[in-house]
């Protein structure tokens, strides 16, 4: 695949990095504390554009599409940054595409970043499928009331709105709640990576009214299997960024640790490694890059040709940066064990974005499944 980025995007690259630079040993200072996120750093994000990127000019956004969010996750994977991005950008998306005026004022507030949403879609020993959705929605007082249990929902405690999605009258449906109504309780979890706040949501009973749906049964569907690939994507491109750092932190130690006199980059062994990982980070880039161009070509985000690509780039760059990550711990030997070295950090935040939205083995059961009805 022949891909350069273009201006925009590689000054998108290069002030979100900067920034991110700008802010050493956030990660540390977020996993230490209750809080899941810098929120003074989403704000400087947000200044950027961070949430803005993908939202037509129409709306207040800046016009560009997923190529140009995914640029952005990969910096978030390379400094392993706790920020309400992925979530926020996909619920924002989902708003836009449903047609709901009435939440005009929601998507304001996204789009200038004064508000932050989370996704709340799997649910518990679930897999990540809208046929597998069991959360119920039943028409009551004149609104609907919402009871179920969702798992793994990224930065819901300090979101202000939660986008859920369930099962009304035997369909998938989409539903705008406030994270403070009556019946939410969300419960942080502890998670591999201490970098990401993850919760679990029980919605026991939860009213709201008849605007909080989001489009129609007919739509519901493919707009949330829209916005799972779009998470998937997002999860791939932070795994591309961590596969970077992990990348250049191991040649950068093969080169400077001696052993026996001689830098460890010289022995045919390390090198191998180190050929290796940039392999396997280079092609995970290619397929992340290849997926987030196929949902910008795909309006709908729902063709077989962009569910390919998807499941392709998840299965491969989990598995990839996953191995990769394995033999940065090899390359820095002992002090990658420390609890003072980042490289840990890193590792946690590959295997968990590796399990996110479904891991390796699902994807490759759903390209069989694409196979089979060719």
């Amino acid at each position: 695949m022949d891909f350069e980025l273009t201006d925009e995007q590689r000054a998108i690259r290069d002030s979100t990095r900067s920034l991110l630079q700008s802010h050493p040993g956030t990660a540390r200072v977020v996993a230490d504390s209750p809080a899941g996120f810098d929120a003074g750093l989403w704000r400087q994000g947000t200044e950027l554009g961070w949430s803005a990127l993908a939202a037509p000019e129409e709306a207040g956004g800046l016009g560009q599409g997923v190529v140009d969010l995914a640029v952005v996750a990969v910096e978030h994977g390379r400094f392993v940054t706790a920020s309400p991005f992925m979530p926020t950008v996909a619920v924002l998306d989902a708003l836009l595409r449903s047609g709901a005026g009435h939440h005009a004022a929601q998507v304001g507030a996204l789009i200038s970043g004064e508000s932050s949403a989370a996704w709340a879609f799997t649910e518990p020993h679930r897999s990540p499928t809208v046929d597998a959705l069991q959360t119920t929605a039943v028409a009551a007082d004149s609104g609907y009331r919402l009871t179920g249990e969702k798992v793994t929902v990224a930065d819901a405690s300090a979101a202000d709105v939660l986008l859920v999605d369930a099962v009304l009258d035997g369909s998938p449906a989409r539903f705008l709640v406030p994270r403070d109504a009556s019946g939410v309780k969300i419960r942080r979890i502890e998670s591999l990576d201490i970098t990401r706040e993850l919760d679990d949501i029980t919605l026991d009973d939860v009213h709201i009214d008849q605007e909080a749906i989001l489009g129609s049964p007919d739509t519901a569907r493919a707009a949330i299997e829209r916005t799972l690939r779009l998470m998937t994507v997002l999860a791939c491109a932070e795994l591309v960024g961590v596969g970077e750092y992990l990348l250049e932190t191991s040649v950068e130690y093969a080169k400077t640790r001696e052993q026996f006199g001689v830098p460890i980059g010289s022995f045919q062994a390390v090198k191998h490694k180190c050929a290796d990982m940039r392999m396997w980070v280079q092609a995970s880039r290619a397929a992340t890059l290849h997926a987030a161009m196929s949902l910008d070509a795909d309006e709908a985000g729902t063709s077989p040709e962009t569910a390919k690509a998807v499941s392709v780039a998840k299965a491969f760059v989990s598995e990839s940066i996953c191995k990769t990550a394995g033999e940065a711990l090899q390359v820095h030997g002992g002090i990658g064990f420390t609890w003072e070295h980042d490289l840990h950090l890193y590792i946690r935040r590959a295997r968990a974005n590796a399990a996110l939205y479904g891991d390796a083995d699902h994807h490759h059961k759903l390209l069989c499944a694409l196979l089979e009805t060719r």
